[in-house]
């Protein structure tokens, strides 16, 4: 039972690679098949955000990275191999429980994460058994108790917050201003009360789903447009902040420029936090036209979460809690295979071995052909205890998995095309 990741996030790649990389629910359960079909893992999830995509296997036979890379290369487009980072056995582990918990995002601490997480793993259920099932389970209560206690999320900031803080930046102060919002989900809805918190007077929500628009802007006191027709008000606005979930940029020169004329000098801050990107980059060329996308706000986001690192270490020593915890469990969830196939191999050695020996004594009454019998259950039994009990405990206190695949070798449990006569004919 090997664990690999797989994966490419914020810290290995820039905007252009993460948003091709990126995919949308419905695109996972594809990928996963691939991904197993040819490598046979046995278990799969893939998690994708904004700031990562990373493919979490439990490995059958064969190595799974190359095909996990084959598939990201395929729609990159490009080998992705050279944007990201492989991880395995106990440093997946650690990696996923940093994840879920915020340390490993773009702002540290930020709580969207955890939800992210969750929603992978949902996702991957069907790709996904004991292993993987437990190791994400484990990473969202261990997000959770990383929140409740540290103060590493205390007075979070999100990449919505992060996005107004730079708008604030254009404008000295957003009080007063005018926004509008293309998008209706989580992030486009927690950018809009950071607008509202920092005084936006006027708010706009535009959706291809009207309805959704009605029923966001309902409540925090926006209006609500068709998306259609919202861009013959953009002359009227300060602020707009693009989250959608559209696979390819829905905001253009084209839609902008017409508008440039009736702002007269008034600056345009567009703020596109959607991955992949909303707008097309030309946007920023445009006269008074002020862009800012995910990888922009790198700097911000270091000046606003200095004081959420000292509490670094307390969670990263109840990360390395919980790692422990995770990997003892999974070494016991592997002995009960190795055990039972151990004593599988071994009862069939002695089988074989008596129906041998009856065979030379064939003079011998039945009870005497019975006690045999039962005096070489009882050997094997004997023999195998001691084993059984050791390998139990070395997965209780950590040390499961090497001993496991000690067993493994030295008995060529790992070798299922190995005739069970091999071992004791060799020794013969």
């Amino acid at each position: 039972m090997a664990l690999t990741l797989v994966g490419v996030s914020h810290a290995t790649a820039d905007i252009e690679v993460r948003e091709r990389l990126a995919h949308a629910p419905h695109e996972i359960p594809s990928t996963l098949a691939t991904v197993r079909a040819n490598t046979g893992a046995r278990e799969s999830v893939l998690l994708s955000t904004c700031n990562r995509t990373e493919i979490y296997l439990v490995e059958g036979e064969r190595d799974a990275t190359d095909a996990a890379w084959t598939a990201l290369s395929t729609r990159l487009g490009r080998d992705a191999s050279p944007y990201g980072y492989v991880r395995r056995e106990r440093e997946v582990v650690r990696h996923l429980f940093r994840v879920a918990s915020g340390l490993d995002s773009m702002i540290l601490g930020e709580s969207q994460i955890q939800g992210q997480v969750r929603d992978a793993w949902q996702i991957g259920r069907a790709h996904s058994s004991a292993a993987l099932n437990r190791l994400f389970q484990s990473a969202l209560l261990v997000a959770g108790r990383v929140r409740s206690e540290t103060a590493i999320g205390r007075g979070a900031a999100s990449v919505s917050s992060a996005a107004v803080q730079l708008a604030k930046k254009i404008f000295g102060s957003l009080q007063g201003r005018r926004a509008m919002v293309l998008g209706a989900g989580e992030t486009a809805e927690m950018a809009l009360e950071c607008l509202v918190a920092h005084g936006v007077r006027t708010a706009i929500v535009a959706n291809r789903t009207y309805e959704r628009a009605c029923d966001m802007a309902a409540r925090h006191g926006a209006s609500a447009m068709h998306y259609d027709e919202c861009w013959t008000r953009l002359a009227d606005v300060d602020v707009m902040l693009c989250s959608t979930a559209a696979p390819h940029a829905v905001v253009t020169p084209a839609h902008i420029a017409p508008t440039l004329g009736a702002r007269g000098d008034r600056p345009l801050c567009i703020l596109d936090i959607a991955l992949p990107r909303d707008v097309d980059p030309d946007v920023g060329t445009l006269g008074n036209v002020f862009l800012y996308d995910l990888d922009d706000l790198r700097q911000l986001v270091a000046a606003t979460v200095d004081h959420r690192r000292a509490e670094l270490p307390t969670a990263e020593r109840l990360i390395d809690e919980e790692v422990e915890s995770y990997w003892s469990w999974l070494a016991g969830l592997a002995t009960v295979p190795v055990l039972t196939e151990f004593r599988a191999r071994m009862d069939d050695v002695r089988e074989r071995e008596v129906v041998r020996l009856l065979e030379r004594l064939e003079h011998l009454p039945d009870a005497d052909r019975q006690t045999i019998e039962h005096f070489s259950r009882a050997l094997m039994n004997k023999f195998m205890h001691e084993p059984s009990v050791r390998l139990r405990a070395a997965a209780s206190n950590g040390r499961g998995l090497g001993i496991v695949d000690a067993v493994r070798y030295l008995f060529a449990l790992e070798d299922e095309t190995t005739s069970r006569d091999r071992g004791i004919e060799d020794e013969r």
